[in-house]
């Protein structure tokens, strides 16, 4: 027998909002589960995409405004999916990534202003009706973002440099999102006095009754004779 289709789950949200250390606490669950887990993110994950990563972050593209930015990303993303995701996915291994389509959505769409139908466009293009079975998104105020950012003491890249005011713009617009997509989405406080323990059982939770039950009757144990 074939094996069924993996499922896909993205981590959106700001800068220092855990998704980094979420995506790697709910893969071990799921390995700890027996399910094939294949760990990646955005822009980059495959090789063609991770070269277009390094101009992205790197600040090269900006001057050639949201527009060239948002191409340079739907070109990462045709590369990601067709090399990575769906290979993986059809396999029968679930894949999570570290942001997708909803990061491009907000960052270029709303925040630099490149038309959304333009960005839809490109999505039907690179995607071919590919969509995230789950989004979670890891709600952080800028002010927690900005210590939590400081105490890490990395260099900020192209778009964690972004001022505070914009700050807040991305939380509200990632949670707009959600908030008009619940089957999709599902919004995990992650700020200040959540501990990565708590925000990854919050997780769990939520990928348990999303997604798992459908697993439940084929990861079963069988029940000895006699």
């Amino acid at each position: 027998m074939a094996k069924p289709r993996g499922k896909f789950i993205t981590f959106e949200g700001g800068d220092a909002s855990g998704k980094s250390t979420q995506v790697l606490r709910l893969a071990d669950r799921l390995r700890m589960r027996g399910i094939e887990v294949v760990v990646t993110r955005e822009p980059g994950g495959s090789p063609g995409a991770e070269a277009i990563r390094h101009v992205l972050l790197s600040g090269f593209a900006k001057p050639l405004g949201a527009e060239a930015e948002a191409m340079l990303f739907a070109a990462a993303r045709d590369d990601h999916v067709s090399t990575l995701i769906r290979p993986a996915l059809e396999s029968g291994a679930w894949v999570i990534s570290d942001r997708f389509i909803d990061s491009t959505r907000v960052y270029q769409g709303i925040i630099g202003g490149v038309n959304m139908g333009l960005i839809r466009a490109m999505e039907r293009l690179t995607l071919g009706g590919l969509l995230p079975d789950m989004t979670v998104l890891l709600d952080v105020s800028p002010e927690t973002s900005k210590e939590r950012a400081a105490t890490r003491g990395e260099g900020a890249d192209r778009f964690e440099s972004e001022g505070d005011e914009t700050k807040q713009w991305i939380r509200e617009a990632f949670k707009r999102f959600a908030e008009n997509e619940p089957e999709r989405w599902v919004i995990i406080e992650a700020g200040k006095g959540k501990t990565p323990d708590a925000v990854s059982m919050a997780v769990w939770m939520q990928v348990s009754q999303r997604l798992m039950r459908t697993l439940q009757p084929a990861m079963a144990t069988p029940r000895a004779a006699g």
